[in-house]
């Protein structure tokens, strides 16, 4: 017979950062550029809702008011939904910004 002591791991779920839900208008793209809704964001990423679908792994093009354009994977996608990772974390004060921005109903 074994016997052990068990201490389950704690989980904090997938999350690294704080995620905020906004509503902010976006571009994909950088030639030829694409509307899209940021619906929620955190410092290393966004939840995005798109006219055309977004292919997994794919690199995009994300502009955004405050922060300029940032280089982005798709990390999934579902028809005119997509979450994306910035290849470059966004600057906390910037990130703030945008939440604020959101608060502003701008």
């Amino acid at each position: 017979m074994f016997a052990a002591e068990f201490e389950p791991a704690v989980s904090h779920g997938r999350r690294v950062a704080e995620r905020a839900p906004v509503s902010i208008d976006g571009d994909i793209g950088k030639a030829r550029r694409t509307l899209c809704k940021v619906v929620d964001i955190s410092i290393h990423g966004a939840r995005l809702l798109t006219y055309c679908p977004l292919i997994p792994h794919s690199m995009i093009w994300l502009t955004l008011p405050e922060a300029g354009s940032l280089a982005a994977e798709v990390r999934w996608a579902e028809e005119f939904a997509a979450g994306c990772r910035f290849m470059t974390a966004l600057d906390p004060e910037v990130f703030e910004r945008l939440v604020a921005l959101n608060r502003a109903g701008r």
